[in-house]
């Protein structure tokens, strides 16, 4: 059996030896390896005052309001901020992860994908519409 303990910065510890990936799933991810959901192996409903079960989270196509109000709250420094860490943390990501992640900001608010297209520094006109 490999037991994988996550540690500090993203790395992973797979049998003492640390890495960045232990080459196994353990994150969904909506990449073109990732792994489908399989609702087969869900937990059953807990019986609270009524039933409570698992939230679909793709039970709507909303997944940019949320994220565009809380950018729109921030103040501009807050924003550079962001930015900033945005491409720190994005690092060596492959560029089309760069360009995917610019293009779910940019859906969010238009300034939050430029900030962050301009803080990675790929141009707009690279991101598919």
């Amino acid at each position: 059996m490999v037991v994988i303990e996550h540690e500090l910065l993203g790395r992973v510890r797979d049998a003492g030896r640390s890495r960045q990936d232990a080459g196994l799933p353990h994150v969904h991810g909506d990449g073109p390896n990732s792994v489908a959901p399989q609702p087969e192996f869900a937990e059953p409903p807990l019986p609270l005052d009524g039933a409570a079960d698992h939230w679909n989270h793709r039970a709507d196509e909303d997944y940019y309001s949320q994220p565009g109000k809380l950018f729109r709250l921030m103040s501009a420094a807050q924003q550079a901020v962001l930015f900033a860490n945005t491409a720190r943390a994005m690092g060596d990501a492959p560029r089309e992860v760069k360009i995917r992640h610019i293009g779910n900001c940019l859906k969010a608010d238009p300034a939050y994908g430029k900030g962050v297209a301009d803080a990675l520094r790929i141009p707009l006109s690279d991101v598919p519409k």
